[in-house]
């Protein structure tokens, strides 16, 4: 399709010299070529920056704010009409662009929304089938599963949507996605799903959510246990329900706050057991029969 309407792509860095030069290649290897790649450096030490400037690139030096003020700061510097947000450390099928722009121009939604293959949790990958337009608050609920995968990278976002609505990163957690995205879903007029935009969300050591340090792993847990307060609050003053079928049952055991070892039982009758947040067992339940 036409490369007529630019998709401002925020990449938030921080000691990310890994992983730099494939994530950009794989946006300057889109099949969509009007792209503002914009770099935000959150204070990197290593050589992030530096290997950033070696290609086309909007780059933002701050000082280290996390990922939260990363984000907003890229929002405010974007210039495109679209908006998407991709981490450094992961991939998108180079067709992404092109078919999430298309939806949206077809349709006029506020926000397209694609499947992702979660390399960590398989079982947790969501596909999407069809191509579906929705405007219903329970269906757009529905759609997105953003109760329960408030991920804002599987998003591309209407510029215009996202700067005249109330929705921004809260900033100083490290579970700031649930926050953001249930009130962009909530706030968009229609939401465009893409059967062929993946994005491939990737397991990589010592990030936030695979790190091992006991003080980041209880923050993470303190950040998901406010950011779902917010969202039980944010449905009950706006009248909604929350679907959130995907853990059926969940059970812990904590040690100075800390959960150490959990069992999620999960609708499709899988049981895995965590230790501190890393999985170690699981196993498949299956149905008694009937004499």
């Amino acid at each position: 399709m036409e490369n007529s309407k630019q998709v401002s792509v925020i990449v938030p860095v921080y000691n990310g010299e890994k992983y730099v030069t494939q994530c950009i290649e794989n946006l300057l290897h889109q099949t969509y070529k009007n792209l503002e790649i914009i770099v935000v450096n959150d204070g990197s030490t290593d050589r992030s920056a530096e290997i950033a400037e070696q290609y086309p690139v909007k780059i933002i030096h701050q000082e280290n704010h996390g990922l939260s003020a990363s984000r907003n700061v890229g929002i405010n510097a974007a210039v495109g009409e679209f908006i998407h947000f991709l981490d450094v450390d992961d991939l998108i099928n180079l067709e992404f662009y092109e078919k999430t722009v298309q939806a949206i121009v077809e349709t006029d939604a506020d926000m397209a929304c694609c499947g992702f293959v979660f390399e960590r949790y398989p079982f947790q990958t969501q596909k999407i089938e069809h191509k579906l337009l929705v405007s219903n608050l329970e269906d757009k609920l529905s759609l997105t599963n953003v109760a329960n995968y408030g991920a804002c990278w599987r998003y591309l976002f209407k510029t215009s949507f996202l700067k005249n609505t109330p929705v921004y990163f809260e900033e100083g957690r490290l579970v700031e996605d649930r926050v953001f995205s249930i009130q962009a879903v909530f706030y968009a007029n229609r939401i465009v799903s893409v059967p062929d935009a993946v994005y491939f969300y990737k397991n990589r050591a010592n990030s936030i959510m695979t790190t091992k340090n006991l003080s980041l792993i209880s923050k993470r847990h303190q950040d998901r246990k406010h950011a779902q307060e917010f969202q039980r609050h944010f449905a009950k003053q706006n009248q909604f329900v929350l679907d959130r079928k995907l853990n059926h049952r969940r059970w812990q055991y904590k040690f100075l706050g800390i959960p150490v070892l959990t069992q999620r039982i999960y609708n499709e009758g899988k049981i895995k057991w965590y230790f501190l947040g890393i999985p170690i067992f699981q196993k498949k339940e299956m149905p008694k029969k009937e004499n």
